[in-house]
Parts: C-alpha cells; sequence; structure tokens
C-alpha cells in the first residue's frame, strides 16, 4: 500500500546579509586594532600638534536616510517570494510538493538516525513498504536529491528576477594628490594671497540602493523559466524511481523471509520423519525382524536431513536481516543471531493475466527512468538557448536611490542625493570562440541524451521480456506442483503401510520421505518464484507504484 501526502513541504529559507558602513561596531574594531575608524580624521592645530577631532561629517551617510535605503532593501528581500507566488503563473508548485516521502505513513519525517523503536510485528507486506519508504537510506537520499532540485531552481530563474544592491564607499586622498588651478597671487588688505581652484575634495562618499531588473537576455529569461519546470518535473520521476526499486527491494526481501520460515517447516518434518523412521526401526531390530543395516541405514538418513535444518535456520537469520536493512531500521543492540521479527503474510499465488505486447506498452508509458530522460533532453534543448544567448545583446533598466557628498565643496557632510534611473546595454562582439565553443558542447549533450532514450528504450523492452519470460516460467512450474505434494504424501503413507505388513523394504519408505520432502521443497519454491517473478515483472513494467 502506497500512500501520498502532500501535507510536508520542504521549506527554502534565504539568509538575509548586511554590510553596516557606520556605527558603533566598526569604531569599535578600529579601536581594537589601532586603526584610525571611519569618520575620524586628523587636524593639523597652529602649533603643529595632531589630535583626533571626531566630526559628524558623515551624518548623511548614517542619517534617515539611508537607514530607509537599508530598510527599504530588506524588506524588498523579504517581499519578493512572495509576490512571485502570487503572481499569474508565477505560483511556485513546488513548495507544495510532498519532497520528504514521509507522508506516506502517520507521524512526522524520520531520519535515517531515529532509529530507537524497532520493527512493529506482526509485519505486513503493505506496513513493510510503506516503512521503507520512511526510513530506507536510498529514499532519504532520493529526498536530499530533491531538496538539491529546488535548489537548482532557484538558481536558474534568477535571472528573471529584479536584483536589489545596497552599497556604498568612502575614499580619502592626501591633498597633494588633487588637482588644483592655481591663480597669481594677489594683495588684499596689505596681505598677499594665493587663490586656487580644487577639482573635487580630499575626501568623498558614496551609497546607492539600486534596483536592475533584465529586460532582455537573448532568449535566457523565458529559457530559464521553462527550465525549472522541467527540473521539477525530473526531480519528481527521479524520486519515483527511487521508490519503486524500493518497493521491489523490499518486496522481494520479504518472500525471502517468507520462504525461509517455509524451507524450515519442510526440513523439520522432513527430520520429524526420519526421526520416527529410526525408531521404528529400532523397534523392529530389537524384536529381531530387521537387520542392523536398517538400523544404520536410518541413522545416516537422518543425520544427512539435519545439516539441511540448519541451513534453512541459518537462511532465516540472514533474510530477516536483509529484510530489516531494507526497512531502514538498526538492530537492537540486545538481539544476537536471530533479530526478533515476525511476519504475517504468507506466500501465495494470486491469478494474474497479462499479455507480453501490453506489457512492452505499458512500460514505454510507465517507466519513470524513459520520462526523466526526456525531461532531460529537453533541458538540454534549453542549454542550447543559452549557450547561444551571448550572441545577443543583453538590455537591463535599473532605478533607485543616490546619496553622496558634493564635490564642489570641501565639507565632507555636504551631501547631495536623489533618485536615479536608466538602462545599460551590453553586447559582447568577440569573445574568442568561447560562446561557439559552448555552443558545440550544448548541442553534442542533447544529441547524447537523444541516444540514451534510445538505448533506455531498448534496455526496458529487453527487462520486460525477460520479466514476462520468468514470470511464464514460475506460473507453468507452480502450476506443475498442484498434485504433487498430496501425491507424495499418499506414496509415503502407502510405503509404510507395505513395510509394515512385510511386502515393502526400508528402501521404499525412505525413497518416499525424500520424494515428499523434494515435493514440498519444490511447491514452496514455485510459491516464492512466482511472487518475485510477478514483483519484478510489475517493476519492469512500472506498475508497482502509482504513476506520478
Amino acid at each position: 500500500m502506497i500512500q501520498k501526502n502532500d501535507n510536508l513541504k520542504t521549506k527554502c529559507v534565504t539568509e538575509q546579509r548586511s554590510s553596516y558602513f557606520c556605527g558603533s561596531a566598526p569604531q569599535t574594531a578600529a579601536r581594537r586594532t589601532g586603526a584610525q575608524p571611519l569618520g575620524c580624521r586628523i587636524v593639523e592645530t597652529d602649533g603643529g600638534v595632531g589630535k583626533a577631532q571626531r566630526l559628524n561629517h558623515l551624518s548623511g551617510f548614517c542619517s534617515l536616510k539611508a537607514a530607509l535605503l537599508f530598510g527599504l532593501a530588506c524588506l524588498y528581500s523579504s517581499a519578493w517570494p512572495a509576490l512571485v507566488s502570487a503572481a499569474p503563473g508565477g505560483t511556485n508548485k513546488l513548495d507544495s510538493l510532498d519532497l520528504t516521502g514521509a507522508g506516506r505513513m502517520a507521524g512526522a519525517s524520520v531520519s535515517a538516525s531515529a532509529t530507537n523503536s524497532f520493527v512493529p510485528q506482526p509485519l505486513s507486506l503493505a506496513d513493510g513498504v510503506n516503512l521503507a519508504l520512511q526510513r530506507n537510506p536510498n529514499i532519504l537520499r532520493a529526498q536530499k536529491d530533491l531538496e538539491m532540485a529546488q535548489g537548482v531552481i532557484i538558481q536558474t530563474r534568477a535571472v528573471a528576477i529584479p536584483k536589489v544592491n545596497f552599497g556604498g564607499g568612502f575614499s580619502a586622498a592626501q591633498p597633494s594628490d588633487v588637482d588644483t588651478a592655481n591663480n597669481p597671487p594677489v594683495v588684499i588688505n596689505d596681505q598677499v594671497i594665493s587663490p586656487g581652484f580644487y577639482f573635487g575634495p580630499d575626501k568623498n562618499w558614496v551609497t546607492q540602493l539600486k534596483l536592475v531588473q533584465s529586460l532582455y537576455e537573448g532568449g535566457r529569461i523565458m529559457s530559464a523559466l521553462r527550465a525549472t519546470r522541467l527540473i521539477k518535473e525530473r526531480s519528481m520521476l527521479d524520486y519515483q524511481t527511487a521508490v519503486a526499486n524500493t518497493v521491489l527491494g523490499v518486496q522481494v526481501a520479504y518472500y525471502d523471509v517468507l520462504l525461509a520460515v517455509q524451507q524450515i517447516t519442510v526440513q523439520e518434518a522432513s527430520v520429524e520423519l526420519l526421526t520416527q523412521e529410526l525408531a521404528d526401526t529400532t523397534r523392529r531390530y530389537n524384536a529381531g525382524t530387521v537387520p542392523r543395516f536398517n538400523v544404520l541405514r536410518a541413522e545416516v538418513e537422518l543425520a544427512n536431513a539435519r545439516p539441511k535444518l540448519i541451513r534453512a535456520r541459518n537462511t532465516y537469520r540472514i533474510s530477516k536481516n536483509n529484510l530489516v536493512n531494507q526497512l531502514g531500521f538498526n538492530v537492537p543492540k540486545e538481539a544476537l543471531e536471530d533479530i526478533p521479527l515476525t511476519l504475517s503474510g504468507k506466500l501465495v499465488a494470486e491469478p494474474y493475466k497479462i499479455d507480453l505486447p501490453q506489457a512492452i506498452a505499458l512500460a514505454l508509458d510507465r517507466r519513470t527512468e524513459l520520462e526523466a530522460l526526456r525531461k532531460t533532453q529537453a533541458l538540454r534543448k534549453e542549454d542550447i538557448v543559452n549557450a547561444k544567448a551571448p550572441y545577443k545583446p543583453s538590455l537591463q533598466a535599473f532605478g533607485g536611490y543616490d546619496v553622496h557628498n558634493s564635490i564642489l565643496s570641501s565639507d565632507i557632510s555636504d551631501e547631495k542625493y536623489g533618485w536615479i534611473a536608466g538602462v545599460q546595454l551590453n553586447w559582447s562582439l568577440f569573445d574568442g570562440g568561447r560562446t561557439r565553443g559552448r555552443v558545440v558542447e550544448a548541442r553534442a549533450l542533447y544529441e547524447r541524451v537523444g541516444v540514451e532514450l534510445d538505448d533506455a528504450g531498448r534496455r526496458i523492452e529487453l527487462e520486460v521480456r525477460t520479466a514476462y519470460s520468468n514470470f511464464i516460467e514460475a506460473d507453468e512450474v507452480l502450476k506443475s506442483q498442484e498434485k504433487v505434494r498430496e501425491a507424495a504424501e499418499e506414496a509415503l503413507r502407502l510405503s509404510r503401510t507395505r513395510s509394515e505388513s512385510g511386502t515393502g523394504t526400508q528402501l521404499d519408505v525412505l525413497g518416499a520421505q525424500t520424494a515428499l520432502t523434494e515435493a514440498r521443497t519444490t511447491q514452496i519454491l514455485a510459491l516464492h518464484g512466482f511472487s518475485v517473478a510477478r514483483a519484478r515483472l510489475e517493476r519492469a513494467i512500472g506498475i508497482n507504484i502509482p504513476k506520478p
């Protein structure tokens, strides 16, 4: 039983990082390092002695305007994802998907290390499958692959989303490094003055909040939107493939445990029959009706049967360990060689009818591996579009707010501010052949996926044909064993009756016992083979899980 639950959502948290250009923190750090803090300068007095004089010349930089710019940047960063989701056609459907698969059973998702409780018992096949979908390491890895795919989606669609940049800078230069225009000296009030004009102050600062929106990127914007959909669909198909493989693994491991249980039952019955035969032969030998040879023969047959029982019990222990591993549970530390695990299922052969052409058609339609390759082929086609994008121009529009000191004043606190807007165009006319190389690479990868897609179709058809042939074999073997067990049991009863009446031999009884054990073993192997062959056929067709 495979259930779906869309309640769990994988959320992506975006970290907001901010840089502070003024305040106590940078100045405190400056005091620790001995550097001159931002906003301080050394002023030469008439006595020639330098003293630190903290000026408020950056009041505009750390003023309400700068705080407002920073607040707008933070507000935009937090509000934009909601705006994208609310826009027509902009809903992020991946956020509403059950990416973890933990909703298939009640309760929260379980990590690989959360294995304090052991397997609930008795365990049915449906419960085992659901537990594996919650705890199997392959499923947990597939869930992380889904989260990685979501990160790729966020990166891919970023080209279509506006960018907000907030930054600033401060620079200082020696007065001698500033260009000046010297005029002839003049005498004013008996004082000689040498007037001059400075081309800008020796200290400058600027801060900007700018929003940049790409208007045209050579086709990359629409390609990114198509690629996000393809990546999401392919990641879900890959997850479904992991689920299908896990379901098959649990089914086979479960059937192996059931087979081991039946083999123990058969071998225990064989040992019990041979033990009874030895006791009966010993009684007859003591009565003088049979030779010592018959007793020795019965002892040898019993001794030969016991190793088979020992091996059957060992197979049972190993198969339980394998099943527990498939479910993703840790074996309890107190458990020794035999894991405390019981199953509620039985080996049964339910009628299953399907013809080969129908099976192949279903496989080519439902197998997630093929559909995932088709999505990959479409993504490689989008890569060609992205590779060709540098052949075309790139156009962006920008707007924002600017605050800086006046270049016509020596007072650094004399600030100028206002809105800015514009467009910018970039076009690479020659890049040394790099774009052409990328286009060649992208086309080769696209054609390679086409080859892989054709090969995958042939391999899946071969897999279906092989699984179907194995299923037909298992079905025919099972049908051939329907009456064998009853006949072997009747043959053993008749051989014993003849032996007791003196018309039969001990060899007839031992032969009948061996034939009964073989018949029982063949029957349970046929049931196991039928169940496994059917599970593998359903996996080859792609119907062991719901179609995504």
